[in-house]
């Protein structure tokens, strides 16, 4: 991944002039920004969709889109994965087994990733993809204790480097049983930052089914689509879980746990 060139500040931000207006005063200063960029995921050639990203992680990214989406059943279904980044964006160009490219091909759907809507594009209700799959039974309990999930709360807010500095990230964290935090990705998009997770999770060779997802947002559909489609046994968020949300983890078996705190969370799926 690339370096900004804004004066040795890390990745993911950016430095800008801005005014600041505080107790009636009025001074010029500078900010730091979240990147957001479009970001075009290009599969054997052919370009499928283009997703609003932060260009962090972007070979994580793809991957894991083309997991959770469907596009590939399994890691081994993926032979290549480069990101370049380009006049305006970033692409990421993917080698993927022929007969999931040609499952590709066929499919009636045009996808344009926001960072705020995961069906933006969809040519009509009849395509829209809510079937998560089931879940493989999980060999252990996959609800995790209280303990575990004080503990992913206590420990996140320490791995949001872009969110502190700028204000405008979604985290997705790896946790341990037992709630250590063991990786956090960060995105404008909390739906882009699950994918990077995911697609780290499936580039390392890590077991899905061995710790959880902890995520700084809501509980969208989406996630829960995506985690079930990953092999995620348990989605914790801190904040509220929608309807839907909740009828897709509990149709999939995944465990789904919001308004997690340091004291306690909601479990949906009981």
């Amino acid at each position: 991944m690339r370096k900004q060139d804004n004066g040795g500040m890390e990745e993911g931000m950016t430095s800008l002039a801005v005014v600041r207006h505080s107790d009636g005063e009025i001074r010029p200063d500078q900010d730091l920004v979240a990147e957001e960029m479009p970001v075009a995921l290009v599969f054997n050639g052919i370009s499928h969709a283009v997703m609003m990203a932060t260009p962090l992680d972007l070979e994580r990214l793809a991957v894991g889109f083309a997991l959770s989406e469907g596009i590939v059943g399994r890691r081994a279904e993926i032979f290549d994965v480069e990101a370049d980044f380009v006049a305006g964006g970033a692409e990421v160009r993917l080698e993927i087994a022929q007969p999931a490219f040609l499952a590709l091909k066929g499919r009636r759907r045009s996808l344009e990733g926001r960072s705020g809507c995961g069906v933006c594009g969809i040519e009509s209700l009849a395509l829209l993809d809510l079937a998560p799959g089931p879940m493989a039974t999980p060999v252990r309990p996959v609800i995790a204790e209280a303990a575990a999930i004080a503990r992913a709360a206590a420990e996140l807010p320490a791995h949001q480097r872009l969110m502190r500095a700028t204000g405008c990230a979604h985290a997705a964290a790896w946790c341990g049983r037992d709630g250590e935090v063991k990786a956090v990705f960060e995105d404008v998009g909390r739906h882009n930052a699950l994918d990077k997770l995911i697609g780290w999770l499936a580039l390392e060779g890590m077991d899905p089914g061995d710790g959880f997802a902890f995520m700084s947002s809501r509980a969208s559909y989406e996630l829960a689509r995506k985690c079930a489609r990953a092999g995620i046994p348990l989605l914790a968020t801190i904040s509220a879980p929608t309807s839907l949300a909740v009828d897709i983890a509990r149709r999939a078996g995944v465990a789904l746990a919001s308004f997690c705190r340091q004291n306690g969370f909601v479990e949906y799926t009981a």
